[in-house]
């Protein structure tokens, strides 16, 4: 939880309207090719690491409910990331490996960006009306406000606590995350249907190891 207060800033500095407000960017171009290509450069940072993060808890459970045995670690561990991610390692692997053992965090600032969003000044009541994409909170008196209330809690409270003061809920919520890609996901439905392909199911096994594309473009 502490990762995803530091990425809601990270996502409200790194949106070209704030870098055109403090004169990084020269120009603010608002074409459906410059959001496509900003949306696809956030996508491949936050959305290729979910399958990722998740097996990483499905690895880590079967091994608190010993399900999966210490000579079976690597291999669990690879089976899960052929299984959800489509990678296989490059060499073979062995029970005295321990890949598991790679660095990892869990983002999840959207539901966040979306409420400090909605704290600006300039904005109606209602709340934030623009692409989520597009919002930046710099100098926002409001936001700040908000987002200090929270982190005064510090550790005082659990982490889902400090998110119900935030938010509203103690629910993580993966629809803000949804809203923020909605222009690449709407761009990447009607690609689709020019593009075929088929599913390469002769994947290396976790033990084996070496690579096999997944999927052939026609």
């Amino acid at each position: 939880f502490h990762e995803a207060i530091g990425d809601t800033l990270a996502l409200s500095v790194s949106t070209p309207a704030h870098l055109h407000a403090i004169q990084l960017l020269p120009t603010l171009e608002e074409d459906r090719q410059a959001t496509i290509n900003y949306l696809m450069d956030m996508a491949l940072q936050k959305i290729a690491f979910l399958p990722f993060g998740y097996l990483i808890d499905q690895w880590r459970w079967s091994v608190f409910a010993g399900d999966t045995s210490p000579e079976d670690y690597n291999k669990k561990w690879w089976d899960l990331r052929c299984k959800y991610q489509g990678i296989s390692p490059p060499v073979a692997r062995s029970s005295k490996d321990f890949d598991p053992g790679a660095k990892y965090h869990v983002p999840g600032q959207y539901a966040l960006y979306q409420i400090l969003c909605q704290q600006r000044a300039s904005v109606p009541a209602a709340g934030y009306k623009g692409t989520l994409h597009n919002c930046d909170f710099y100098r926002s008196h409001e936001a700040g406000e908000r987002l200090s209330n929270m982190l005064r809690l510090g550790s005082s409270k659990p982490w889902p606590v400090a998110l119900e003061q935030m938010t509203g809920t103690r629910q993580m919520d993966a629809g803000p995350m949804m809203e923020y890609f909605q222009p690449l996901l709407d761009w990447l439905t009607r690609t689709e249907r020019w593009t075929k392909y088929w599913l390469d199911r002769r994947m290396p096994t976790a033990t084996t190891g070496g690579s096999q594309p997944l999927a052939t473009s026609l």
